[in-house]
């Protein structure tokens, strides 16, 4: 897909979140049977659950870590909280979703206050099991220090959603 219509990029979700990388389609994720695809718009209503993740593959002796973050913390012209930890489950084998895997952070619904906020799924593969642990905190999590610091290399995978508040209009700012 050329860069310029790719809708990571067109996103800022490659440059705010992560670096370029090679996407296998191997990650499914849906709030009450609607898909998320990359820059839809879910309400806050519609994501208070945690949503049903799928990981495609073949071999169950392969495992993955997906983290879901927000860049726009607190909000698009200010994300001095970037990048806030939503959701982190590791240990998830290929072909089965993250229920099957061990949620590390538990998942807190995305409630923006100001501003339309992209909400990003990431999924990494490991190098084994029980080879990823939580962080301390959830405001300032950074992507790429975290997949570097567990040698998870570039992500496989990664979707994004936008969200704002319900009564929220107008467009991004920042």
């Amino acid at each position: 897909m050329p860069r310029d219509r790719d809708p990571l990029v067109v996103g800022r979700v490659i440059g705010d979140v992560l670096d370029p990388f090679t996407r296998s389609p191997c990650l499914w994720v849906s709030y009450s049977n609607r898909e998320v695809k990359n820059g839809c718009e879910l309400k806050p209503s519609q994501v208070v659950n945690q949503p049903r993740v799928d990981i495609g593959g073949d071999d169950l002796r392969t495992f993955y870590t997906l983290v879901m973050v927000d860049p726009d913390a607190p909000s698009p012209s200010d994300p001095n909280l970037r990048e806030y930890l939503h959701w982190l489950v590791t240990d998830i084998p290929a072909t089965t979703g993250a229920g099957f895997g061990q949620e590390v952070v538990c998942y807190e619904s995305p409630r923006p206050t100001m501003g339309i906020h992209r909400f990003v799924f990431v999924l990494f593969r490991q190098l084994g099991r029980q080879t990823v642990y939580a962080p301390g905190w959830r405001q300032n999590f950074n992507t790429r220090d975290f997949a570097e610091l567990y040698n998870l290399g570039l992500p496989v995978s990664a979707v994004y959603f936008n969200c704002q508040r319900e009564s929220g209009s107008g467009g991004r700012r920042g």
